[in-house]
C-alpha cells in the first residue's frame, strides 16, 4: 500500500505536490491561518518561509545577498534535516489515517451484520399492529350501543339522586337545626339554590317552602349566636360568614360587631389575668412561676387563635374594615405587654419572662398571618422595648431590695451586740447576698442574650447598654441606702423601717461597722467580679457603639464604696464615742465630788468603759478626751481626787497592754489627772504602793469573775 501511495505521489505535479506539502506544513504549524498575521509583501523577512504566500525566488535571492558561503551550506544542511523530518511526520500521518479507515470499514461491516434482518421483523410488527387495531375498532363498535345506554343511565341516576336530594332537604335542614350544625345547613341550602330558582315554583314547590321555613329559623339562631356573649369569639365570625352566605345585611351590623370583637379582647385580657391569680395564689412551688408556660396557657393560646380566626372572618365580612381590624390587633399587643409588666412589679423570674415573650410573639406572628398589613411585629419591636427594659430595671430593684432587707436583719440581743460572732454572720450573709445576687442577675440577663426569639434578637444592643447603665446606677443607689442605713441620710420611710428592724443603739453601731466592711468588700472583691462577667458577656454589640465607651465604668464605682467605706468607719466611730461620752457624763454627774469618800478599789464605770473600748484606737482617744472635758465640770475634794487617780491608773494598766499608741494614751491620761487636780480642794494624791495594791486587787476579781474582757482594738 506504501508503494501505491508513493506511486500515486509521483504521478502529481512537482508543483502541485510541493503545495500539497507546503499546505500540509503551513496547516501542522499555524492552525489558525485565518487570524495569523500579514506577511510582508516583500518577504524582507527570512522566517517568511513558513509563510502560506512563500516565493521562493525572492526568497533565495534574499537569503543570497544576506548570507555568505559557509553560512549557506549550514542553511543547506538545516534544510535538509527538516525535509527529513517532514517526510518522516507526513509518513506517521499516513499511518494514522490508515488504521482509522481500518477501524471504520471494521465498524461499517458490523452495522451491516446486525442490521441484517431487522427488516423483516420490523414488518412483522406493523401486521401485528394492525390486526390490534382492526380488534379494537371492532370491539368499539360492538360496544357503542351498550355504552350510550350505560352514560344515559348514568346521568339519569344522578338526576334522581338531586330530586331526592331536594325532597330530603327539608327534612336535613331540621336535623341540622337541631344538632346546630349551621354550617352544614348553609352548605346544602346554597347547594339547592339553582334548582329551586328553575323549578321552585312548580315541581319542587312545597319543598322550596319548607326549606324557606328552615331557613328563617337558622337565620334568627345564627343572629343569636352573633351577639351571644356566651359565645367564643371564633362562633360569632363563622355565624357571621355564614349570614353573609345567605345574603342577610350584615353590613348594617359592622358597628355592632366590631363592638363585639372589642369587647371579647377584653374577656381575653380578663381570661389571662385569672389565670394569673391562680398562679399567684398557689403556694404551691410547682405551680408557682409557670406563668404562660403552665397547663392553662392552652386555654390562652386557643382564645387567641379564636379571636385572629374572627379578624380573619371579618376582614372578609367588611373589606372596609381593616383600620379597626388593625387597631384591635395592635390593642391585643399592647394589653399582652401590659400585663407583662404588671407581672414584672411582682417580681418574675428570667423564665417566665421569657415565656411571656414567646407567648407574645407566637400571637404576634398568627396574627401576621390573618393581617398582614397592620406589621404587627415591627409594633410589637417598639412596645417590647419599653417593656424589656423595665424588666432590667425591676431586676436591680428587687437586688437592691434583697440587699437591704438581709442588712436589716441584723438583731443581736444587747449582750451579744459587743461580741464578733453575730456581727460576722450577718456581713458573710450580706456579702453572698451582693455577689451571688449580682451573678444570678447576669445569668438571667444572659439567658435574655441568648434566646433566638425574633423580638430579644433585635433588641439585643439595647439590652446590653441597659445592663451596664443598670449595674452603674444599682451600685450608686447602694451606696445611697448604705448611707441611708447607717443615719447619715435622711428619709422617712426607710428610717421608720429601719427603727423596726434595729435593737437599739448598740446594733445601729454594729450595722455601720457591717456596712463599712461590706463597702470594702465591694470595692476589692464585687466590682471585680462583675466586671470580668459584663466584659466577656455584656461588652460588644451595643447600641452606643465603641467610640462613646461602657456604660458601666467599674473605675467609678470602686471609688464610690472606697470613699463610702471610709465615711461609714468614721461614723461608726463617732456613734462608739458618743456612747463613751454618755457613760461618762453619766458618772461624773452623778456623785457629788465634794463629799465623796475615801477610794477603796476601782470603780465599776471603768469595767464599763473597757467593754465599750474592744474598738480603734481613735475611740480610746476620743473617750479619754471626753473624760478630761467632765472632769474639768465637776469639783472634787481629796477623796473624789484620789478616786480619778486610781481609776486612771488602773486604766492605764490595761491599755498599755492593748494599744500601741502608749505615749498619746499616756499624755492623755496625764491630762484626766492635772485637770482633776486643777479642780480638786486638796489635790493630795495617793502613793504609788497604794494604788498598785488597789489595782492588783481589782485584777484578782476582775479574773475570778472574768469581768475583763481581752482588748481587740483595730490599730
Amino acid at each position: 500500500m506504501l508503494e501505491r501511495a508513493k506511486m500515486a505521489t509521483d504521478d502529481i505535479p512537482l508543483d502541485d505536490k510541493a503545495k500539497r506539502m507546503r499546505d500540509l506544513l503551513s496547516s501542522f504549524y499555524y492552525p489558525y491561518h485565518g487570524s495569523s498575521p500579514k506577511a510582508h509583501s516583500n518577504y524582507e523577512n527570512l522566517d517568511s518561509i513558513n509563510s502560506a504566500s512563500f516565493n521562493p525566488e525572492q526568497y533565495m535571492n534574499l537569503l543570497v545577498q544576506k548570507s555568505n558561503l559557509e553560512e549557506l551550506l549550514r542553511k543547506h544542511v538545516e534544510m535538509a534535516a527538516e525535509i527529513k523530518n517532514l517526510d518522516t511526520d507526513l509518513q506517521m500521518l499516513v499511518y494514522e489515517n490508515y488504521n482509522k479507515f481500518i477501524s471504520a470499514t471494521d465498524a461499517i461491516k458490523w452495522m451491516k451484520s446486525n442490521i441484517v434482518g431487522m427488516e423483516a421483523n420490523m414488518e412483522q410488527l406493523l401486521d401485528k399492529i394492525m390486526s390490534v387495531q382492526s380488534r379494537s375498532d371492532r370491539v368499539n363498535t360492538s360496544l357503542f350501543e351498550k355504552r350510550e345506554h350505560i352514560e344515559k343511565l348514568h346521568r339519569t341516576r344522578n338526576l334522581l339522586r338531586k330530586v331526592q336530594f331536594i325532597y330530603d332537604l327539608p327534612a336535613r335542614l331540621a336535623k341540622c337545626i337541631k344538632s346546630e350544625a349551621y354550617a352544614d345547613a348553609v352548605k346544602f341550602y346554597i347547594g339547592a339554590m339553582p334548582i329551586f330558582k328553575a323549578y321552585g315554583d312548580s315541581s319542587f314547590q312545597d319543598c322550596k317552602r319548607a326549606s324557606e321555613d328552615a331557613i328563617i329559623i337558622i337565620l334568627k339562631n345564627l343572629q343569636g349566636k352573633l351577639f351571644s356573649d356566651s359565645e367564643s369569639i371564633q362562633a360569632r365570625a363563622e355565624a357571621a360568614v355564614l349570614l353573609k352566605q345567605l345574603d342577610f345585611p350584615v353590613d348594617s351590623l359592622q358597628a355592632k360587631l366590631l363592638e363585639k370583637l372589642e369587647q371579647s379582647l377584653g374577656d381575653l385580657q380578663l381570661k389571662t389575668n385569672e389565670i394569673e391569680n391562680v398562679l399567684r395564689e398557689s403556694n404551691d412551688p410547682s405551680k408557682q412561676g409557670k406563668g404562660f408556660d403552665s397547663v392553662p396557657g392552652i386555654g390562652h393560646e386557643v382564645s387567641v387563635h379564636g379571636f385572629a380566626e374572627a379578624i380573619r372572618a371579618y376582614r372578609v365580612i367588611f373589606p372596609d374594615s381593616e383600620s379597626q381590624l388593625i387597631k384591635l390587633a395592635q390593642n391585643l399587643v399592647i394589653k399582652h405587654f401590659e400585663m407583662t409588666e404588671q407581672r414584672v412589679k411582682r417580681r418574675i423570674s428570667s423564665t417566665n419572662f421569657l415565656g411571656a415573650l414567646r407567648a407574645i410573639w407566637d400571637d404576634v406572628l398568627l396574627m401576621d398571618g390573618v393581617l398582614s398589613e397592620a406589621a404587627l411585629s415591627n409594633f410589637s419591636l417598639e412596645v417590647a422595648h419599653a417593656t424589656v427594659k423595665k424588666y432590667v430595671a425591676s431586676t436591680f430593684t428587687y437586688l437592691l431590695q434583697d440587699i437591704s432587707d438581709a442588712l436589716l436583719k441584723v438583731k443581736v440581743s444587747p449582750k451579744e451586740a459587743a461580741e464578733e460572732h453575730p456581727l460576722q454572720a450577718a456581713l458573710e450573709a450580706s456579702k453572698k447576698t451582693v455577689l451571688q445576687g449580682s451573678m444570678d442577675v447576669l445569668l438571667d440577663f444572659r439567658q435574655l442574650l441568648d434566646e433566638k426569639l425574633g423580638l430579644l434578637v433585635k433588641l439585643r444592643a439595647f439590652i446590653i447598654d441597659w445592663v451596664q447603665e443598670g449595674f452603674q446606677d444599682f451600685f450608686r443607689s447602694l451606696d445611697g441606702c448604705f448611707l441611708l442605713l447607717s443615719g447619715r441620710k435622711n428619709s422617712s420611710s426607710q428610717d421608720q423601717g429601719f427603727s423596726e428592724g434595729a435593737l437599739g443603739e448598740k446594733v445601729l453601731a454594729g450595722l455601720v461597722l457591717v456596712l463599712a466592711q461590706l463597702s470594702v468588700f465591694i470595692e476589692q472583691t464585687a466590682i471585680p467580679r462583675i466586671s470580668e462577667e459584663i466584659a466577656a458577656s455584656f461588652s460588644s454589640g451595643g447600641a452606643r457603639g465603641h467610640e462613646h465607651g461602657h456604660v458601666f465604668i467599674s473605675g467609678e464605682i470602686c471609688q464610690l464604696f472606697q470613699l463610702g467605706g471610709e465615711k461609714l468607719l468614721h461614723h461608726y466611730i463617732n456613734i462608739r464615742t458618743r456612747r463613751v461620752s454618755t457613760l461618762l457624763r453619766k458618772r461624773f454627774t452623778t456623785p457629788n465630788w465634794v463629799k465623796h469618800k475615801e477610794p477603796r478599789e476601782v470603780h465599776m464605770f471603768v469595767d464599763l468603759f473597757l467593754q465599750e473600748e474592744s474598738v480603734e484606737t481613735t475611740i480610746v482617744k476620743l473617750c479619754l478626751k471626753s473624760l478630761q472635758e467632765y472632769v474639768r465640770l465637776q469639783t472634787f475634794n481629796r477623796s473624789g481626787f484620789q478616786q480619778i487617780q486610781l481609776d486612771i491608773h488602773f486604766l492605764r494598766t490595761l491599755l498599755k497592754e492593748n494599744i500601741e499608741a502608749e505615749e498619746a494614751i499616756d499624755f492623755l491620761l496625764d491630762e484626766v489627772i492635772v485637770a482633776a487636780s486643777e479642780r480638786c480642794l486638796d489635790p493630795i494624791p495617793l502613793e504609788p504602793p497604794i494604788l498598785d495594791k488597789l489595782v492588783q486587787v481589782k485584777l484578782s476579781k476582775s479574773k475570778e469573775h472574768n469581768l475583763v474582757k481581752p482588748l481587740d482594738v483595730g490599730r
